[in-house]
């Protein structure tokens, strides 16, 4: 390992000491679901969106909630609805009739955890009001741009069993979220121990901060220092390609199953998510094993397969193990 590669991995090191308080402090009343946890550790190093998907009852909202108060950000919860207008999540101008001037309402977008809880129930004009808030991190109201504060990072929530009533995510909104997670059921043992907590008449849950935003601000930092070999460079974008042209690596089976590949996102999202979640694991260097272990939540939203694929009951997961399991390692 060279001296530069020594380096980072000691700063890395000391600087991610926080991230197992900040785990533990999480754990202790989002109990099981540490896949859910990491995923949003590594969203919050990474300066990425996360889209949760599950059934409900699964602690998606809670857990997001428990995050924000953790890091001692300001959060906002916006209930996505069919009759909710782009006012009322970036604001307006009201008008001042003795003045006879306009002034600028906020709306709850000027936060820095944003849960927006059903996402896919709200029509596609307020969901697309967020796409220049998660890109550019800032809102125009009228005439006037306001930079939002950092850390800025929206989580979404959608069902994935009732469809009635909901709109399809655009997909240049869907492409803008760095990780889609699928938050699944807890085992029996977990189950048990959340009824044995929760199962209470007047449970409070009291989050005390245990990181300022400051300490991930400069973690941050630190994860854009972590080292990816070229080694580890060339089969991300190995990946990436085999979703477009997956006859060029001999996977001629998945020509007709893939009707759009990855964007470039996903090659620049792989990279990064990989980078937190090696800090995460309090490594200055990214290996193989970390594109992968990272690789479906970023790779799932991303491709869309053919009618062809959907009559075989094959889905994107299924096409993205087939390219993961083919692709080589370095």
């Amino acid at each position: 390992m060279s001296a530069g590669i020594t380096a980072i991995n000691e700063k890395v090191k000391q600087e991610s000491v926080f991230i197992k308080d900040l785990t533990n402090t999480i754990g202790d009343t989002i109990i099981g679901q540490k896949y859910l946890i990491e995923r949003l550790l590594v969203g919050i190093l990474a300066n990425g969106h996360i889209l949760l998907e599950g059934v409900p009852g699964l602690a998606k909202t809670l857990s997001v909630n428990v995050l924000a108060k953790a890091i001692d950000t300001k959060f906002q919860r916006i209930q996505f609805t069919p009759d909710l207008l782009p006012a009322d999540l970036l604001g307006t101008l009201v008008y001042n009739p003795k003045d006879g001037k306009f002034t600028t309402k906020k709306g709850p977008i000027f936060s820095n955890i944003i849960l927006a809880d059903e996402i896919n129930r709200a029509p596609a004009k307020v969901q697309s009001a967020l796409l220049e808030a998660m890109q550019e991190r800032q809102v125009t109201i009228g005439s006037e741009t306001f930079k939002l504060d950092s850390p800025f990072m929206v989580m979404a929530t959608q069902n994935p069993i009732e469809q009635e009533g909901t709109y399809p995510l655009p997909e240049a909104q869907v492409d803008r979220f760095m990780l889609k997670v699928k938050v699944t059921y807890p085992t029996q043992a977990e189950e048990l121990q959340i009824m044995r907590s929760m199962a209470q008449t007047d449970k409070k849950i009291d989050i005390k901060p245990v990181v300022h935003p400051d300490a991930i601000l400069r973690a941050r930092a630190i994860v854009d220092q972590i080292y990816v070999d070229e080694k580890i460079e060339k089969y991300v974008i190995d990946l990436v390609f085999a979703t477009r042209n997956p006859q060029d690596y001999h996977l001629e089976s998945l020509k007709d199953m893939i009707q759009y590949g990855v964007s470039p996102r996903a090659s620049i999202y792989l990279i990064t998510a990989a980078k937190a979640y090696a800090f995460i694991q309090g490594r200055g260097y990214v290996t193989p094993q970390d594109i992968k272990s990272i690789g479906m939540d970023v790779l799932r939203h991303r491709v869309i397969v053919s009618y062809e694929a959907e009559a075989q009951g094959k889905t994107s997961e299924d096409i993205i193990k087939i390219i993961f399991d083919e692709i080589e390692v370095p």
